[in-house]
């Protein structure tokens, strides 16, 4: 009986294990980052991200708020373009539990104290996003990093901004700094 007191819990380790973002980037070595000071956002890519204008909205905040506080500033004339790309699929989670060990079972061919008693099957669905943040050198608009952030969804509208923010933050950790210069 003890087990199925456990289930929840271990249900919710489960869910914190998978509540973080998976960040790989990639960038040209060539490329001296120290340069550039300055960015913008290419309007006509972000328009096209086919995600609600209010997520549009806090992804553009949420980059906003690392790049200043990296030491870039927003531009009219800029050093760097950012562009944006979401994409988002279904996951669909089916766990088995089964019953305790030692209660015994009957089964046709006798009594069998050591076998596993009737369990059941959960499902579930969530939606895993993956967000691309494209950095191009604004002169000739020459992609020179990329970061890819994919993890979890949040589910609650409550919890959209702060998980929008720990996508942006995780992908534009590595992101260079400009020169203080």
């Amino acid at each position: 009986m003890k087990l199925f007191k456990l289930i929840p819990l271990l249900f919710l380790l489960v869910l914190a294990s998978c509540s973080s973002v998976h960040v790989s980037t990639d960038y040209d070595k060539t490329v001296n980052f120290s340069q550039f000071k300055t960015y913008a956002f290419m309007k006509d890519g972000v328009d096209k991200i086919n995600i609600s204008d209010l997520d549009k909205k806090r992804i553009l905040k949420a980059i906003d708020e690392e790049l200043t506080a990296k030491g870039f500033t927003k531009s009219e004339n800029p050093d760097l373009l950012i562009n944006l790309f979401t994409d988002a699929k279904q996951i669909v989670n089916v766990n088995t539990f089964y019953g305790g060990w030692g209660y015994g079972m009957y089964r046709p061919w006798g009594w069998n104290p050591w076998m596993m008693g009737p369990g059941y099957q959960s499902v579930s669905t969530s939606t895993q996003g993956i967000l691309y943040i494209d950095v191009l050198k604004a002169a000739n608009k020459e992609l020179i990093w990329q970061g890819k952030g994919s993890g979890y969804l949040a589910s609650k509208q409550s919890k959209k901004e702060e998980r929008i923010k720990e996508f942006v933050t995780k992908v534009l950790e590595t992101f260079p700094q400009p020169s203080k210069n």
